[in-house]
């Protein structure tokens, strides 16, 4: 797996950060979230996973990040936890288990979705 350069700030805007990983230049907000989820790949998400603490991604990591993909592009935002859950039949307890950070902080990062925040920088 490729590693990725240190974050430098984006000009003029100084809650984001630009990284480059497999060589393409990525814009990061200030807590570590895709600016743009079109600039995900897995290899953006094995790096970030790794980041996190999660040495690898196995069957049911890629099944929860495929479907919140899925879902965020067919409904234009992330999967409620009531649709995640149903989505993935799995409880709560157990997807926040599954990614360090839970959920919000693990696996919407990982999977390459916005921050949740709407003040987001």
């Amino acid at each position: 797996m490729a590693k990725a350069e240190e974050p430098r700030p984006l000009s003029g805007h100084p809650n984001r950060k630009v990284r480059t990983i497999a060589g393409a230049q990525i814009v990061f907000d200030g807590q570590g979230f895709l600016r743009n989820p079109e600039d995900w790949s897995e290899e953006v998400a094995r790096l970030l996973a790794a980041e996190s603490g999660l040495k690898e991604l196995g069957k049911i990591h890629w099944q929860v990040i495929r479907f919140m993909r899925a879902y965020y592009f067919q409904h234009g935002r992330a999967p409620m936890n009531r649709d995640l859950k149903a989505g993935v039949k799995m409880t709560l307890m157990d997807l926040e288990a599954l990614f360090p950070g839970g959920i919000r902080g693990g696996a919407r990062r990982v999977a390459g979705l916005p921050n949740p925040k709407t003040c987001a920088g």
